[in-house]
């Protein structure tokens, strides 16, 4: 039963019989002194009146009243004796109810002083009895139990246990444990009464303890056979001691490191002294220190040792409670394969050493390989720059006299046959050319010059150049107008787009060329489209391969490398090409440009009149090649020119022409002795006496040359020199 509900009994009858007492007592002491009232009145009365009469009938009235107050007063003393029975009654019963509990009771009122217990609480605290009866209050008891030691927290510490528990007491805020000294466990909880006081019920739980106490050993003794199972499992020697250095736990693997039985292992190791010995001198441990005992330092240790021919790891680990842990862990295996294993990496080692030596030695015929190869392009640059002079130099002189023939009148015959040679000397041109800028792409001599670009301007001069072609052909040649501007190599792209156009109007018989401009993703797509014969799925990568021509196209003129040539440009410029052909409807090839914002273009350079000359239409040429002196004094002689011709800028005709002011200079830049052109125009302009125009005819089509007399203002026509360009130049310039 609860402190709360054995209150909830007690307080009621114990209040009502007590204050039915008290009122009964009171009307009782007031009756006593009403009548000793009237007793005095009628005395006093006799003396005064003195009458019998009087005093009869006074008499006769106290007698009634008397009589009245008598009947009420035993009434009331019959209620007093029924209420004292009925308190009486009511404590013998609290009594029997209290002393009926197994629980200790005891009950204190709001001085703290004990009103009641039972016998069981006596029991408990057998040094309160003899003050039990005066009323004591709960500190006086508590320093009886704590004089006594009949707690174990009072016996060890009497003065620190009599403060808590005073403290606990007074709080009367629940349950708490206090263990006896005879080996029993109570149970206090102490609670607070509506008028102030405190009531507390003592259990005996030492059975409850018991119980737990046994729960807990069972439970203590699973774990410490999961824990001898867990140790058991593994492979490494294990002992556990503690603070007193006595061997507590340890595993088969111990018994197994150690040599020993497993009924012999206490008797010879049965402290860590007996360890330490046992491993040092029966087993031979090198290292005993890895097994030294220590206080204070938390850190987990481990040492590679030798002990009885075999290698082990042993590691120790102090414990928070002072004891200490120590493994042993056999790494004999480990040390063998890790010995096997570096001779095989010594092995691989030399191996590998062996290889490297081989590598580099190939390495190193790679790298002649390789310089051979990069000696032999710079050859083959070097050659096809030498070749492309000796080769156009003939040739040169060859468009020349052809030229220079078809000026005259002659008749039908030869007329046909210098045609025919025109055309001959035309293809070898073009071949030549196409040749040599692949030689020059693939040698890396062309590198590209990326900027902004007016797409409208390149395509306008594409209308200009291929419009009377195709007008030739009778085709319908469309070129559209557009504002975009592309990011490339304008040269180079118009390079691309010449290919397309050129192939486009050369294989299509009739019907249209068109060149198209749409814009894709921020791309520009040019697109040459074109009514022509197709080409099959089949063919449309073979066609970009040098010389290969397919279908119908085999029959008509062309060398099969102007797709060659756009392929290895469009490739360098990361620009990606596409096609789109139906076989006997035409095709369609496309390049795809970056778009960029347009740019301001400069205002046009007005082109500087050439200086008035005196003779009007003298010429002057040097060139180390006699062929091509002739062929160009021939040919400029039949467009109506005076011509001087030197083989070097030294020569006494030079000089001559020179004072007659010529109006034209036209010098090649491969001259003898290693003098090049733009040197043998400045020894010229020094010689004479005003500023002579001057050009350079070349053969070498490299991008430094261009470079280098571009930036010398110098004009360039490249060999075979094309005559209709060569005398629009000189129209330009004022000398025809």
């Amino acid at each position: 039963m609860s402190g709360s509900n054995l209150t909830g009994i007690l307080a009621p009858a114990m209040v009502n019989g007590e204050d039915e007492i008290t009122a009964l007592r009171a009307r009782v002491r007031q009756l006593e002194k009403i009548n000793a009232a009237l007793m005095d009145r009628v005395e006093r009365s006799g003396d005064m009146e003195g009458g019998a009469f009087s005093m009869f009938e006074t008499a006769i009235a106290l007698e009634s009243v008397v009589r009245d107050r008598t009947s009420a007063l035993e009434a009331a003393m019959a209620e007093l004796a029924a209420a004292n029975e009925d308190a009486t009654a009511a404590r013998v019963l609290l009594r029997d109810a209290i002393e009926s509990l197994s629980d200790g009771f005891a009950l204190f009122d709001a001085d703290d002083r004990l009103i009641l217990c039972n016998r069981a609480f006596l029991k408990i605290f057998p040094a309160v009895e003899p003050i039990s009866g005066d009323s004591p209050e709960f500190a006086e008891m508590a320093s009886r139990v704590a004089l006594t030691g009949s707690t174990l927290g009072a016996a060890t510490g009497p003065d620190r246990w009599l403060s808590d528990r005073v403290d606990w007491h007074r709080r009367a805020e629940g349950a708490h444990v206090q263990a006896l000294g005879d080996g029993r466990w109570i149970q206090i909880n102490e609670l607070r009464t509506s008028d102030g006081g405190i009531v507390g019920i003592y259990t005996d739980i030492t059975s409850v303890k018991a119980e737990d106490a046994r729960q807990r050993a069972l439970e203590l003794a699973e774990r410490n056979l999961a824990l001898q199972a867990t140790l058991d499992t593994l492979s490494e020697g294990v002992c556990l001691f503690d603070a007193q250095r006595r061997m507590q736990a340890w595993n088969e693997g111990l018994v197994r490191v150690l040599g020993l039985s497993g009924s012999d292992l206490l008797r010879h190791v049965e402290s860590h002294a007996q360890l330490v010995q046992w491993c040092s001198w029966r087993l031979g441990l090198e290292c005993a220190d890895s097994l030294a005992w220590r206080e204070g330092d938390t850190r987990q240790l481990s040492a590679e040792c030798l002990m009885d021919g075999r290698h082990f790891v042993i590691r120790s680990v102090p414990l928070g409670n002072g004891g200490m842990v120590f493994t042993f862990d056999d790494v004999t295996d480990h040390v063998s394969l890790q010995r096997s294993l570096t001779e095989t990496a010594e092995l691989l080692e030399r191996r590998v050493q062996e290889r490297t030596a081989e590598l580099v030695e190939v390495n190193r015929q790679l790298v002649e390989a390789k310089n051979e190869a990069e000696t032999a392009n710079r050859s083959k640059t070097s050659f096809l720059a030498a070749a492309s002079h000796d080769l156009l130099q003939p040739l040169n002189a060859a468009r020349l006299f052809v030229s220079a023939m078809d000026g005259l009148k002659l008749p039908e015959r030869p007329r046909a046959l210098v045609s025919q040679a025109s055309t001959a000397l035309d293809s070898v041109e073009d071949l030549l050319e196409a040749l040599f800028e692949i030689s020059r792409l693939d040698a890396g001599a062309i590198q590209p010059e990326i900027g902004d670009h007016s797409l409208g301007a390149i395509l306008h001069a594409l209308r200009v150049e291929f419009a009377p072609l195709a007008a030739a052909g009778k085709l319908e040649f469309d070129v559209v107008e557009t504002p975009a501007w592309v990011r490339s190599d304008a040269r180079l792209l118009r390079r691309v787009l010449q290919n397309f156009v050129s192939n486009a109007i050369r294989y299509t018989e009739a019907g249209r060329v068109a060149v198209e401009v749409d814009e894709i993703q921020g791309m520009i797509r040019v697109t040459v489209r074109d009514t022509g014969p197709g080409i099959a799925a089949s063919d449309r990568e073979e066609i970009f391969g040098e010389f290969r021509r397919v279908g119908k196209t085999q029959k008509i003129p062309g060398k099969g490398l102007g797709l060659a040539i756009v392929r290895r440009v469009s490739t360098m410029l990361d620009h990606p090409i596409g096609l789109d052909s139906v076989p006997g409807l035409g095709s369609a090839f496309s390049i795809m440009l970056p778009r960029v914002e347009p740019v301001a273009a400069p205002a046009p350079v007005e082109p500087a009149s050439g200086p008035s000359t005196g003779s009007g239409g003298l010429v002057l040429v040097i060139d180390n090649d006699p062929a091509i002196l002739s062929g160009m004094e021939a040919l400029l002689e039949n467009w109506g020119l005076e011509v001087v011709t030197a083989r070097d800028p030294a020569e006494a005709c030079v000089a001559a022409a020179l004072a007659r002011r010529p109006a034209m200079a036209i010098v090649d830049y491969q001259l003898d002795d290693g003098l090049t052109g733009e040197q043998a125009i400045a020894a010229l302009r020094a010689r004479a006496n005003f500023d002579l125009p001057a050009m350079v005819i070349t053969a070498d089509r490299s991008e430094e040359t261009k470079a280098r007399l571009n930036a010398l203002a110098l004009p360039i026509l490249n060999k075979p020199v094309k005559p209709a360009q060569l005398r629009a130049f000189l129209r330009q310039r004022d000398v025809l």
